[in-house]
């Protein structure tokens, strides 16, 4: 019972690194040909959006909307991507499905 106690502790600080790690790593997405480009944490965090001058119509405002939703969009799948990537061997090493890897838990 120890030993178990030993390796969710360790778990538990690999989680924490992991996490810690995630929240400082940065990732990009973009939208029409990098007329609009988002960068996020990746835990999530919306840190930067940039526009570029030739994207801005005033005349076609929802254009511009619709290729920021799509960047914000795009680096949040990167953001996904780089949280899976992190914290997947985490999750397994709990039995996949969030568990101990125990029988009934």
């Amino acid at each position: 019972m120890a030993q178990l106690l030993q390796q969710a502790q360790q778990m538990q600080q690999q989680l924490m690194a992991a996490q810690e790690q995630l929240a400082e790593t940065e990732v990009t997405g973009s939208a029409g040909g990098n007329l609009v480009t988002a960068t996020m944490t990746g835990t999530g965090e919306l840190t930067a959006l940039t526009i570029a001058p030739a994207a801005v119509d005033p005349d076609d405002v929802e254009t511009l909307q619709d290729l920021v939703v799509a960047a914000v969009r795009d680096a949040k799948r990167a953001a996904d991507e780089l949280a899976a990537q992190s914290m997947g061997p985490l999750a397994g090493g709990l039995g996949g499905g969030g568990g101990l890897g125990l029988p009934g838990f």
